[in-house]
């Protein structure tokens, strides 16, 4: 690696940054996986600078917006819908019940498991990070048409459907 000098604005000393050479992906630009990883580290990155101050995770608005679609749905139901075990799901709602973001009752179907709800706070918390996570939704695909929008929603449900 190469050190450059790079002038600030307004003079005074020089800083030193490294020029990187393009590194070669071999068989990763071939992958599937690697590009959806890829991605995903990008959305991630932009979705913490939108939404980050809500403190509200990409996870956790999964969490909250199927709550806020099927009210009193269960602990193993949301777990099934997310793709996530049962002692994750436990901490995530932990956490957001301690925040007074989420609510567990009794179900009154089954005395063993909990109905999940969002608090009044927590409806008016995801109103809010529901508009944020739109723009955010916006911009990352902001390079696609339409068309392409739908054809990569489309894929991607293609590949996460298929078992």
């Amino acid at each position: 690696m190469r050190a450059q000098a790079t002038q600030p604005e307004g003079g005074g000393k020089a800083r030193r940054r490294k020029v990187r050479r393009p590194l070669q992906r071999g068989v990763l630009a071939e992958l599937v996986g690697y590009h959806l990883r890829r991605t995903q580290l990008v959305v991630f990155q932009k979705f913490a600078e939108q939404v980050g101050s809500t403190q509200v995770t990409p996870g956790q608005f999964g969490v909250l917006a199927l709550i806020q679609a099927n009210p009193g749905l269960n602990q193993s139901e949301l777990g099934d819908a997310m793709g996530i075990d049962r002692s994750t799901v436990v901490a995530v709602i932990d956490r957001l019940e301690t925040r007074g973001i989420v609510e567990r009752q009794p179900s009154p179907h089954d005395r063993r498991s909990n109905a999940l709800r969002l608090s009044a706070a927590g409806e008016a918390l995801f109103a809010e990070v529901r508009e944020l996570v739109k723009a955010h939704d916006r911009d990352i695909a902001s390079d696609l048409s339409a068309g392409e929008r739908a054809q990569l929603m489309a894929l991607l449900s293609r590949i996460a459907d298929a078992e």
